[in-house]
């Protein structure tokens, strides 16, 4: 699986293949010697930072490396764990309000996590696995009779998502809403809303910042 973790695992690998550093390899391969320190891999706003492909291609350029090659110092994310079985350690991913949640600062372009001022939760799987996961507390009863208020929801961004799937949708003017996605055509996406009590949604592409499958809820 590639993720920010596995790729900069696989440049380490690579490096120690060579009986290089980190500094030694961005160094053969023409680079700012401090490229892929350890420092480097995250921005001071606590942002993933992932080499680049053009630095990939360097690297594979100066040691010699093929793309497979390289591909294979990539951890596999596979198991002797059947299907859809969790891993048995912990790890800790990002936890946000809904209330909070339409404030700005919190999320990059993608609907990744971003910015400071979240909180932490235990996941029950490695967050290799699930790389930019985080969580949604419910607050409120507005999701009700599906989730109620302090139900935690985790949220994959960058998932497909298809028709039945559960998601959380963010708007350009900043609402934050779990519903249903019923439809998507080439101008709209419709919405089901999880309680009767609140009206389905049709939202203009243009209006939507972005969409993210919630893939699992402690109830």
């Amino acid at each position: 699986m590639l993720s920010h973790e596995t790729i900069w695992h696989a440049l380490d690998a690579l490096a120690e293949r060579h009986k290089l550093t980190a500094s030694g390899l961005a160094r053969r391969a023409g680079l700012d010697p401090t490229s892929f320190n350890k420092s480097k891999r995250h921005g001071p706003d606590g942002r993933l930072r992932w080499p680049s492909t053009e630095s990939i291609a360097k690297v594979l350029e100066a040691t010699g490396a093929s793309v497979e090659q390289f591909l294979s110092y990539i951890p596999s994310s596979r198991s002797d764990l059947p299907d859809g079985a969790f891993p048995p350690q912990i790890g800790t991913i990002p936890l946000l309000g809904f209330a909070q949640a339409g404030a700005g600062g919190f999320f990059d372009d993608g609907g990744f996590p971003a910015g400071q001022g979240w909180d932490v939760v235990e996941f029950p799987a490695s967050p290799a696995r699930k790389s930019g996961v985080y969580a949604l507390e419910v607050q409120g009863d507005s999701m009700m009779p599906l989730y109620r208020d302090g139900d935690v929801l985790i949220v994959e961004p960058g998932a497909q998502v298809r028709r039945g799937d559960r998601v959380v949708v963010k708007t350009r003017d900043g609402e934050v809403m779990a519903k249903i996605l019923m439809r998507q055509t080439a101008k709209a996406i419709e919405l089901h809303s999880l309680n009767p009590e609140h009206a389905n949604r049709s939202l203009d592409h243009a209006e939507v910042e972005w969409v993210a499958r919630i893939i699992w809820a402690s109830q």
